[in-house]
């Protein structure tokens, strides 16, 4: 084996250790032939260098492991050379060990400092050269099985954010999909405006929002909140939204009922879904939920709450009541209790449900938005309707919470308008 052409020094754990290259920098032939003897019934290959300027140089083309170093040379000092040779380009670690007369502490420091590894004493002793080189070879061992972990990782962190691009396309997808769920983001009803929002803490999210219409004189509206995030909350929310679709078909609240018979009680929906998840679904998962029935000829509303916060009442006089008692989430308990509402709106009353994620939105300190704060927000936003109050009550969420929002919010806005205020304005009117 040439020195030109030996394999790589990098030996990991399962492959056969190489030969080191020792490049010995010795202004003496004679030592250097003493020291290269040495090395090389050791078990070393041996390039030699009289110069600092001509080791430099054999260390760019031959990159050896180690560089037996004297401390005095004709054209550089050995802390020169060390210094020189720790700027140079290198796959793997080079080991320095310099030969001196001069053990002070200051010229130690002054090695080590220099990038110096360890230190030999001349006259050298054939023992204690055999040992520094043993010493070597465990720290140049240590690094390659370092160098070959990092490698690994790297192509495994290489592979992981491959996975993690595909991930993140997979997800945009879906929230595209999910956002879909949603397919009106308002409707008007007679003289009553339905908006809705919707927006999840990440790409996907475990809220749903909306109506349907039963008969012509009625509308059914529902807000969900699933226990959790990310994709097992998007997949409940998206296979709840096909039992609350506009179709006549899938939507048991009006599977019966599509010429506007009667249609399911709000109480009896809340059943419906609480045994569905207890009996079909193999999962931990819950919601919670407000499902109603609105009479928009009317205003009679009838709702049945299942652990969703509280609807927010707005009169027309500016007077905000809380409404509900609670009721127990779906899917966790056998035999649950749901709250049961009923109420009539007036023109210029509305009506706003929203997910907690709007309640329990954190200040920096930790102080919760609460039904106060959503109170607030109300009043401050009176003179808006529709989807301007819902974007603004949004902004302020995240002003809130200083952009820190991290559950998904949605509501539901009922405005339950005077005539005189309904405008429609044609495209390009």
């Amino acid at each position: 084996m040439t020195v030109a052409n030996r394999p790589s020094p990098a030996a990991g754990p399962n492959r056969p250790q190489a030969r080191r290259l020792v490049l010995l920098l010795d202004a003496s032939t004679a030592w250097r032939r003493v020291l290269g003897g040495l090395l090389k019934i050791g078990g070393y290959d041996v390039v030699e260098a009289s110069s600092g300027v001509e080791a430099l140089e054999l260390c760019i083309r031959l990159s050896p492991d180690l560089v037996l170093s004297d401390w005095e040379m004709s054209d550089m000092t050995g802390l020169e050379f060390c210094t020189a040779f720790r700027r140079l380009p290198r796959q793997n670690y080079g080991y320095v060990l310099l030969q001196t007369t001069d053990t002070a502490s200051q010229a130690v420091t002054a090695g080590l400092e220099a990038g110096v590894d360890d230190f030999l004493t001349k006259p050298v002793i054939p023992q204690e050269l055999l040992a520094r080189l043993s010493a070597c070879e465990r720290i140049l061992r240590i690094q390659e099985e370092l160098q070959d972990s990092n490698a690994h990782l790297r192509t495994a962190l290489a592979q992981l954010s491959n996975a993690q691009a595909a991930m993140e396309r997979d997800l945009r997808e879906a929230r595209k999909l999910q956002q879909g769920l949603v397919r009106e983001r308002s409707g008007w009803f007679s003289q009553t405006e339905i908006s809705l929002l919707l927006r999840p803490a990440g790409h996907i999210g475990g809220d749903l929002v909306g109506f349907f219409p039963i008969g012509a004189d009625r509308v059914g509206l529902y807000a969900l909140d699933v226990s959790g995030h990310g994709v097992t909350a998007a997949l409940l929310t998206a296979q709840l939204s096909v039992h609350l679709s506009s179709s006549p078909d899938h939507n048991i609240a009006i599977r019966g009922s599509p010429a506007g018979g009667e249609s399911a009680n709000p109480a009896t929906l809340a059943h419906f879904f609480n045994t569905m998840m207890l009996e079909e679904m193999n999962t931990d998962t819950y919601f919670t939920m407000i499902y109603g029935e609105l009479n928009h000829a009317t205003g009679h509303l009838k709702l049945v709450q299942a652990g969703h916060p509280h609807p927010a009442l707005q009169r027309a006089d500016g007077t905000i009541t809380h409404l509900g008692r609670g009721g127990m989430p779906i899917g966790v308990f056998n035999h649950p209790i749901f709250d049961e509402i009923e109420l009539t709106l007036h023109p210029g009353d509305r009506l706003l449900i929203v997910s907690d994620g709007i309640t329990e939105a954190a200040s920096p300190t930790g102080q919760q938005l609460g039904n106060d704060g959503l109170e607030a927000v109300m009043r401050t936003n009176a003179f808006l309707h529709g989807h301007a109050l819902l974007e603004s009550m949004a902004w302020s969420v995240s002003e809130y919470c200083r952009g820190e929002r991290l559950d998904d919010i949605s509501a539901l806005l009922v405005d339950y308008r005077r005539s005189g205020q309904v405008v429609r304005l044609e495209p390009g009117g």
